[in-house]
């Protein structure tokens, strides 16, 4: 008993390793095939690369307009007038209320000295303002938010709290342009979704119709091979992975297209950052981005060559 089952394990593993040949030598002679028409295969793959290319660019688009509005002082700061009097005390305390809160990122006390200064300096009206016989501006506090995507209504709600506090005169905050960045976010979100649904229909059909014409070029060869008895699942299997490939590089392709786009475009991106004294610099891919790319395009790649494989299979019946 125990030899026959010492006897079923080394076959099993026996079984295993044929297997495991059996599919490394399907997957290197289909690279060969692609490698044997290198023009067509360039061409092919380079359209596929750019139709990766367009939707994964979007993302990133939008990654770093998120990073930018992060960035940016003016993205969804909030005013606060502080009331006329207020002991220096009470706008101490209310700043380390603000400060302790995790959904705001950082509070500037503003001072009416430092406001008047300020005024002065980018008015240019300093005769006029030194015939005042006292500081008429009164103690702001800059805020800006941790989150900053926040929604109108939540901004809207955090202002109505703020004016309920006895020391805050008046809350304000750029609520248009807050809507406006969001909705312009959000519509480009849409087109990439859309444009990586289009694309991915593309890709599919792009790659079937490759693997349709490769099948009609073996024709002969297929209907030998199923008149000597081979199975549909062992003439599947090529064509399976040459989709494989196809998927891969054109995904690389992609991904190279994306890295050298990041590389001309980093430096103007830069320049114009540093004039607005910005710190700001373009996203990059990350490996989870690029290991969801690859994997997507395999499994288009697989599918398609699926598709064109059961639909033409059928139709090849030896004589």
């Amino acid at each position: 008993m125990k030899k026959r089952r010492q006897q079923q394990g080394f076959n099993k593993k026996v079984s295993l390793s044929a297997w495991l040949t059996r599919h490394a030598q399907v997957l290197l002679s289909s690279l060969g095939r692609l490698w044997q028409r290198p023009l067509g295969s360039l061409m092919t793959l380079l359209v596929l690369g750019i139709a990766i290319a367009l939707p994964l660019g979007l993302h990133l688009l939008v990654g770093n307009l998120q990073q930018l509005a992060s960035q940016w002082d003016s993205g969804a700061s909030i005013s606060v007038f502080i009331r006329d009097n207020t002991d220096k005390k009470a706008i101490d305390s209310l700043i380390d209320t603000l400060r302790s809160r995790d959904s705001i990122r950082d509070v500037q006390h503003i001072t009416p000295e430092q406001a008047l200064e300020e005024f002065r300096r980018q008015s240019g009206f300093t005769s006029a303002l030194e015939l005042l016989d006292d500081n008429p501006l009164p103690h702001v506090l800059q805020i800006h938010p941790q989150d900053t995507n926040i929604s109108s209504e939540k901004l809207q709600a955090f202002l109505k709290s703020l004016e309920n506090r006895p020391e805050v005169e008046l809350a304000l905050a750029d609520l248009q342009w807050v809507e406006r960045f969001q909705g312009i976010t959000h519509i480009i979100q849409r087109v990439a979704l859309v444009l990586a649904l289009l694309l991915s229909l593309a890709v599919l059909l792009i790659i079937g119709n490759t693997i349709r014409l490769e099948i009609q070029g073996r024709r002969d060869e297929i209907e030998i091979i199923k008149l000597v008895g081979g199975s549909n699942a062992f003439i599947r299997r090529p064509f399976l992975y040459e989709g494989f490939w196809y998927g891969l590089f054109g995904s690389l392709i992609a991904l190279g297209m994306i890295l050298l786009s990041g590389l001309v475009l980093q430096e103007p991106v830069s320049h114009l950052a540093n004039l607005y004294q910005s710190d700001f610099r373009l996203g990059r891919l990350t490996a989870t981005t690029v290991l969801v790319v690859v994997s997507i395009s395999v499994l288009l790649g697989i599918l398609g060559a699926w598709i064109a494989v059961h639909q033409h299979l059928g139709e090849m019946e030896p004589d």
